[in-house]
């Protein structure tokens, strides 16, 4: 779920006024957003690294706990024409891709919570790590440049995806989410290399998976938590925004926000439920340290 993801700090673009650009092109900035090539150079198929940082976030939806995760692992990116892993749009599998729509199977994922150090879920299984995989639909609205350098895309994104929980030892159906996105990238603020992007979502979500963060059985009822049968439906509103920047040959860094905004979800009565507004906050860096002689066609 992308409120447990890394999501980058907010910018103000002095790049200036937009021109609209009539045709796609090999510089838009759907390509690779945080990418080491300028927009004019092709990317490599392949590289490898380290990447890390750490985030703050919210445990779930709603939640007045908060979590803080600190990593730092290795990184693989594969730009292939039907199979693309890692960077912007993180795992997906292209089935239909023209100048407008693109239509993939993508994936995403949130960290486990530890119902030990959450004060109103005490006692009640621990949250475990998410992953979700889906149809998404993106509907490129405009591309544009800027009179002082860079490009820009507008686009529309709708996914849904079955979400599954997991502890390692075995896998768990959560339901179903449909999240409308619309998503503005601009490769080209303050410097040539650096990445913004700004984007706005909602989330709806089968009753499963809001049993999943807000039902309270009545084995798990306590004086301060009164048992709870949970419904299907709005589970709430992204805004989150971030800045990828370079900061060496072969290492960028990143900055990022988000506000997620739950009042009037489904489960607002939910004792589980303690705030209509939460936040997350990030920092990180990826370091390339080798890549493909051959490259991406896209």
């Amino acid at each position: 779920m992308k409120y447990l993801l890394l999501i980058v700090f907010i910018a103000i673009s002095p790049a200036g006024i937009a021109q609209t650009k009539d045709e796609q092109t090999d510089t838009s900035p759907n390509r690779n957003l945080t990418g080491f090539e300028a927009l004019d150079e092709k990317q490599p198929l392949w590289e490898v690294g380290i990447g890390g940082g750490a985030i703050e976030v919210p445990d779930y939806p709603a939640s007045g706990e908060r979590n803080t995760v600190a990593l730092a692992l290795p990184y693989a990116i594969y730009r292939g024409d039907i199979i693309r892993i890692g960077g912007q749009g993180g795992a997906r599998a292209v089935v239909v891709e023209n100048q407008k729509l693109e239509l993939d199977i993508s994936f995403g994922g949130a960290f486990a919570a530890d119902s030990d150090d959450n004060t109103v879920r005490e006692g009640m299984p621990e949250l475990d790590y998410l992953f979700e995989v889906g149809p998404q639909l993106i509907y490129k609205i405009q591309d544009y440049s800027f009179n002082g350098g860079g490009n820009a895309r507008l686009a529309a994104q709708l996914q849904t995806r079955a979400v599954f929980s997991t502890d390692f030892g075995h896998i768990d159906a959560r339901g179903y989410v449909f999240e409308p996105t619309l998503r503005y990238q601009q490769r080209g603020v303050f410097t040539p290399d650096t990445g913004f992007s700004l984007s706005a979502r909602m989330t709806w979500a089968t009753e499963k998976l809001h049993d999943y963060f807000y039902q309270v059985t009545p084995e798990f009822e306590t004086g301060f938590r009164p048992a709870y049968n949970a419904g299907g439906g709005y589970l709430g509103a992204e805004v989150s925004a971030g800045l990828a920047f370079p900061v060496m040959k072969n290492l960028r860094g990143f900055f990022g926000a988000s506000m997620q905004l739950h009042h009037g979800a489904s489960n607002e009565e939910s004792p589980l439920y303690e705030k209509d507004v939460t936040y997350s906050v990030g920092v990180g860096f990826v370091w390339r340290g080798y890549k493909s002689d051959a490259k991406a066609s896209w």
